[in-house]
């Protein structure tokens, strides 16, 4: 079995904000120092492995972003490190990684996370079929989207991530006014989390930058001033600004093992990995895509939807969140109590650690035993996680084996 024993992550910055100056290497290397902060017995030799994700790779994280963020953390160089690339659900992906290492016997404790600095996302250029060709050439922007299309992709799958969600809206009949009060609220209980300490022990700021808490968070604004903006991806469409996600910059990061590395670690885990779930669709219903794979996650877990108490649905758009509730038939009050990624951000690589660390803090909070965290992905896939919390159960006793004691 895998436990996380403990979480971290960074705030998030609003695109061209107060991190557009730190590197996303340095971001990860700072979510990384800041879970081990929180396990000083932890000799960070015996790390098995860093799984890190992220979405762009084409920029200064391209050369393998979690094995240099593990040597700019100061792990031993024997730590080994791998970056993962599932989109949107890249750090979940890696946190999924990390955990069938750790169950089947590969590791005991891995460093799992991820990290997105959109701002720093650089343009590039493709290379010419032949030398000095005499036409321009265009440079293409990697923060978002598709990019470099393959000519054979149907241009049905390859529309932007606002139509695609354009287009799941219309078919569910989700309206305008549903989406800008979903993310009303997912501004107002964020401001509220961020009040009441919730957020304190989870986020940890980037030195240098002035930034304590998540830059995006708008805590004064209603659904009526969200229903004032226009449209974005179509004139008569529902979407904005202001119900969807913007871009950000962060990292955050994840101390995962198993139950007998508790003892090398120092800490008690907070939660179990009970299940996990991937499902694909056609590409341009990528929102609906979190539906099944949260389906499959709870029964690989045993459990059913009656049995969960909370849910960290990571918020890529109003309207694709509302559409996963519905089809979950869920009590929406039980999904994102400390707001979601509409008020907090979305960088890319960063939020399925951003919204696992969160749901396993949520469930003790709440006194529930059993969660889910899922993401949408683009090009039609979704991720889940059920976590239990370990404080509602009878936790297997560390082993005080050779492992643990130092010999491996």
């Amino acid at each position: 079995m895998t436990y996380l024993y403990a979480a971290a992550r960074t705030p998030f910055g609003r695109f061209n904000g107060a991190l557009a100056g730190v590197r996303p290497d340095d971001l990860a290397a700072h979510a990384i120092a800041a879970v081990l902060d929180k396990a000083p017995e932890l000799d960070r030799a015996r790390i098995d492995e860093v799984v890190w994700g992220n979405a762009n790779g084409a920029g200064e994280e391209n050369r393998n972003v979690g094995r240099m963020a593990g040597l700019l953390a100061g792990l031993p160089v024997s730590v080994p490190g791998t970056t993962v690339n599932r989109l949107c659900g890249s750090g979940l992906d890696a946190a999924m990684v990390a955990s069938r290492q750790i169950e089947t016997g590969d590791a005991e404790i891995v460093l799992a996370g991820g990290v997105e600095s959109m701002t720093r996302a650089p343009w590039v250029l493709p290379k010419s079929d032949r030398p000095y060709p005499a036409g321009d050439v265009t440079a293409v922007s990697t923060t978002l989207g598709w990019r470099l299309v393959n000519d054979r992709m149907p241009a049905e799958w390859t529309v932007s991530l606002g139509e695609a969600n354009e287009q799941l809206g219309e078919k569910l009949g989700i309206s305008r006014a549903r989406q800008d009060e979903f993310a009303s609220r997912s501004h107002e209980l964020a401001h509220q989390a961020w009040e009441s300490g919730f957020y304190d022990d989870l986020v940890s700021p980037v030195p240098g930058t002035g930034l304590t808490r998540d830059e995006n968070i708008r805590s004064t604004t209603t659904a009526e001033v969200l229903g004032g903006l226009r449209p974005v991806f179509r004139t008569d469409g529902t979407i904005t600004a202001g119900n969807a996600s913007p871009l950000n910059d962060g990292a955050s990061a994840l101390l995962l093992g198993s139950d007998r590395a508790a003892l090398a670690i120092g800490l008690d885990p907070v939660a179990r990995i009970a299940g996990r779930g991937t499902s694909a669709l056609e590409p341009q219903m990528f929102g609906y895509a979190p539906v099944e794979a949260a389906n499959r996650a709870l029964a690989r877990a045993g459990i059913s939807w009656e049995q969960v108490g909370a849910i960290e649905l990571n918020e890529a758009f109003a309207v694709q969140s509302l559409a996963c509730i519905d089809a979950w038939r869920v009590d929406p009050s039980i999904v994102n109590v400390h707001g979601g990624a509409i008020a907090i951000g979305h960088p890319l690589g960063a939020s399925g650690g951003r919204i696992l660390g969160t749901l396993a803090k949520a469930l003790r909070e709440r006194g529930e035993r059993y969660g889910v965290a899922a993401l949408c992905i683009g090009v039609g896939q979704g991720l889940a996680v059920v976590l239990e919390n370990t404080e509602t159960v009878a936790t297997p006793a560390p082993h005080a084996d050779s492992y643990c004691n130092g010999a491996r």
